[in-house]
């Protein structure tokens, strides 16, 4: 618990900081930063990332529901980074945006539109520029929005009260607009696997200070987060050759299933289309308690939602995932959604 409220404080000055538009927080010391500059360019020799460009999965999702109703499709936006664009793997059924939109289309048996805007290598300061794509064609604002972004922050050493900024300002302009937001927050980097000692352990400790603070600076400008870090972390590390792509950095199919099926019931419940179960259960930890305590413990364990309640309070959740439906076979893809 001392760990968790440590991370609570940090997180909070983070945010304190973004929305007063001040520049980064020191987390690491000057030695530690050598430490690290060091240990990447090393790490860089194995760890390349990959130049592949991700499966265009744009398109409608679940388009056999529409010959059951007149009810018109759900619109669903994807914004962020290489992990948002579906980079790792080859087959569009296998990008997280293929799998949420048949995931939606099938709770809420209605088709969806869906398109993303994600940028492999995006740091959070491209989420402006995609932010206007998103809302350019001023009838097709999405219904709910995905936004997965943080990790180029953490290497490329982006201040963390920058990064939070530009994220939640992404999340007030895109609530401005009608549209619910889900942030899938930043993963945890200790688990990439050529990445060694002492770099995995500030790489997880930037991961989690910056995931606790985007949760705040999300959940305070109206939206609802969704920890990745701790649910990938210990998965990743007990299978990496099963839930690492072949570039050792990029998800796999499977380790982009793996973070769709925590994602799925918090987009449903930013629709209401979940089953209500907004009472809190303390046997399973969870409950009402201030946002920046919220957000340090979501950081610790993936998975974990995270969404408004009565200022200065959150809610956070434990919701259980569910199977995701085949992608390949509720997705009729056009060129674009219409």
């Amino acid at each position: 618990m001392p760990m968790t409220m440590s991370r609570a404080r940090v997180a909070r000055r983070i945010a304190t900081a973004a929305a007063v538009g001040g520049g980064g927080v020191g987390l690491l010391g000057v030695a530690a930063v050598g430490v690290l500059l060091t240990e990447v360019r090393l790490a860089r020799r194995t760890v390349g990332g990959s130049s592949d460009i991700p499966p265009c999965a744009d398109g409608r999702y679940g388009a056999a529901f529409g010959h059951r109703t007149d009810r018109p499709p759900l619109r669903l936006g994807f914004l962020g980074d290489s992990t948002a664009a579906g980079q790792g793997v080859h087959r569009v059924s296998q990008t997280p945006g293929a799998l949420l939109a048949s995931g939606l289309a099938a709770v809420a048996e209605l088709p969806v539109d869906f398109r993303n805007v994600a940028l492999p290598g995006a740091r959070s300061d491209d989420l402006a520029r995609q932010v206007e794509l998103m809302l350019a064609d001023g009838s097709q604002t999405p219904d709910v929005c995905v936004i997965m972004i943080g990790a180029n922050d953490v290497t490329h050493r982006m201040p963390p009260a920058q990064s939070v900024r530009h994220l939640a300002e992404a999340v007030r302009r895109l609530r401005a607009a009608g549209c619910e937001v889900v942030v899938g927050t930043c993963p945890d980097l200790g688990t990439i696997e050529p990445v060694y000692q002492p770099l995995r352990w500030v790489a997880r400790r930037l991961s989690r200070q910056l995931a606790a603070a985007q949760t705040i600076g999300a959940v305070e400008n109206g939206g609802r987060t969704v920890s990745l870090g701790d649910l990938l972390g210990p998965e990743f590390e007990a299978r990496p050759r099963e839930l690492f792509g072949p570039d050792n950095y990029h998800p796999s199919a499977e380790g982009y299933a793996t973070a769709a099926m925590a994602v799925l019931p918090t987009l449903c419940a930013a629709l209401g289309l979940w089953p209500d179960e907004e009472r809190p259960e303390p046997a399973r930890g969870e409950g009402i308690l201030p946002v920046e305590q919220a957000a340090a413990e979501a950081a610790s364990e993936g998975g974990t939602e995270v969404t408004a309640s009565r200022a200065p309070w959150a809610l956070l959740k434990h919701r259980r995932r569910r199977q995701l439906p085949d992608a390949e076979e509720s997705a009729d893809r056009p060129s674009l959604p219409r």
